[in-house]
């Protein structure tokens, strides 16, 4: 008989066969995960994950001690994945690029480990060793600050704002994935190229179409449309130059 508890589903008995300890504990893992994830740590029991994974109770506190031990192994491993994700986008590069592949690092994320990115962002619980999402975006802002002061000690401004600047860009970012987390549109590349847009041009000098720079064919694009624009200018100044050469001087 298969056993299914919204949508997690444990294989018939007769088909199972026995695992290590190691897989045992990847299994009860996953099955926690996503458990976790549609139902949230308070609404999730040992009982519905011993049963998904076909085993008794006795197994689960075996491998962490209880529901907390298992759940804070889950945060922690998301939090450590989603960090080393961003942080290897912040690696070289000139800043724009750094924050456009930060942004789509996040959105990558998102789209595909969602139920870790529930997790994360519903109730980091305190069992977790190594803090809460929050705790998690602030040190991402804190490498995204060395950027940002660096890049404005170049233009002269006050690099003691870096870190203000940091935490408000990491949160937009964040607070705009998981708004995308459930809609998923538009795509992710448009979703970062927009968020780039706004962190990087501001408010008065937003870009009507905007696009990641790493997007050759977009900026292509781009460059096509301003070029065909200019020309129009040019031709139409041309032509109200020569009405005006013929047009009769007053009498």
């Amino acid at each position: 008989m298969t056993v299914t508890i919204d949508g997690v589903s444990e294989p018939p008995r007769s088909r199972r066969k026995r695992m290590t300890g190691k897989e045992r504990r990847e299994q009860l893992l996953d099955i926690g995960r996503t458990l976790f994830a549609e139902r949230g740590f308070d609404g999730t029991s040992i009982e519905e994950i011993a049963t998904v994974a076909g085993v008794s109770k006795p197994v689960v506190y075996e491998h962490f001690g209880g529901k907390e031990g298992l759940y804070a192994v889950v945060v922690d491993r998301e939090m450590e994945h989603l960090l080393d994700t961003v942080t290897k986008s912040l690696v070289g590069g000139h800043p724009r690029q750094k924050i456009e592949r930060a942004a789509l690092a996040l959105l990558e994320y998102i789209e595909d480990s969602s139920q870790g990115f529930r997790i994360l962002v519903r109730d980091s619980h305190a069992a977790s060793a190594t803090g809460t999402f929050a705790s998690l975006l602030s040190d991402i802002a804190g490498q995204v600050e060395h950027i940002l002061g660096d890049e404005f000690r170049d233009k002269g401004f006050d690099p003691k704002s870096a870190p203000l600047y940091a935490q408000a860009l990491i949160g937009m970012v964040a607070l705009t994935g998981t708004y995308w987390l459930d809609i998923r549109k538009p795509k992710r590349e448009e979703v970062a190229a927009h968020l780039v847009n706004l962190a990087w041009n501001g408010l008065s000098g937003l870009e009507p179409k905007p696009y990641l720079t790493t997007d050759h064919k977009a900026r292509q694009k781009d460059l096509k449309a301003k070029a065909k624009e200019a020309a129009k200018e040019a031709k139409d100044t041309a032509r109200a130059a020569r009405r005006t050469s013929i047009e009769p001087e007053p009498a």
